[in-house]
C-alpha cells in the first residue's frame, strides 16, 4: 500500500521548515503544571542489577525530596534476560522485575519513604512495571 502525501501536507511542511519561529517547549509547559510533579517514571532497561539498585535508591530518594506522590518503575518482563544461561545466577532474582522490588522491600531507608508498593503488578507475568506510592515529606 502506498501512502500519498497530499499537496496541502507538502505545503504545510515547507511552510513549517521555512518558519523561523521557535517550536513551543511542551516539557517546560508540563513542568509548570502542578500535576507534573505528582508522578515520575524511571526505565531500568539495560541496567545491571547493581546499577539498577543504585539508581533506584537515588531516584526514590530524589522523588521523596521533591514531594512526588507516585513512581512508575519500568523493569521489563525479563523475557530476554540471559540469567537462564548462567547456572550460578538465580532464575527468580537475576531479573530486574523481581530483584528491584526485593531490594526496595529490604531497604529500611527506602521503606521509610514509601506508603505502598503494588505487589500485584510485581508478580504479574504480563507486566514489566510496578507503581510505588510515597509518603508525604
Amino acid at each position: 500500500m502506498k501512502n500519498k502525501i497530499s499537496e496541502k501536507d507538502k505545503k504545510d511542511w515547507k511552510d513549517f521548515i521555512k518558519n523561523k519561529d521557535k517550536v513551543e517547549d511542551k516539557d517546560n509547559f508540563l513542568k509548570q503544571n502542578n500535576n507534573y510533579t505528582n508522578h515520575m517514571e524511571i526505565d531500568l532497561h539495560g541496567y545491571s542489577l547493581e546499577d539498577a539498585n543504585k539508581k533506584i535508591f537515588e531516584f526514590i530518594s530524589e522523588c521523596y525530596e521533591k514531594k512526588i506522590i507516585s513512581i512508575n518503575i519500568i523493569t521489563g518482563k525479563g523475557l530476554r534476560s540471559k540469567n537462564t544461561e548462567d547456572p550460578y545466577s538465580s532464575l527468580d532474582l537475576g531479573i530486574l522485575k523481581n530483584s528491584v522490588p526485593n531490594f526496595i522491600k529490604n531497604n529500611p531507608e527506602l521503606m521509610n519513604k514509601i506508603k505502598s508498593i503494588n505487589f500485584d503488578e510485581v508478580v504479574s507475568k504480563s507486566k514489566g512495571n510496578f507503581n510505588i506510592y510515597l509518603k508525604k515529606k
